[in-house]
């Protein structure tokens, strides 16, 4: 669902991944340039899911 929102509307994609700085940098990148918005946001959303599934397996390692 957030891959959808860096589409429409990158600024909340970022701002549902809690980064506050990149979400004022992706609202300064949209207003200027759409492009550089998008792919900005996806790189967060991407990274946002990388540091969750890092700490679901950091989890789980500790677990075991």
């Amino acid at each position: 669902m957030r891959y959808f929102f860096c589409i429409i509307l990158p600024p909340l994609a970022v701002f549902s991944t809690g980064r506050i700085g990149a979400f004022i940098l992706s609202i300064i990148l949209t207003l200027f340039f759409w492009i550089p918005g998008v792919i900005h946001a996806i790189l967060v959303t991407n990274d946002y899911y990388a540091s969750k599934r890092h700490r679901q397996l950091v989890r789980q390692l500790r677990r075991a």
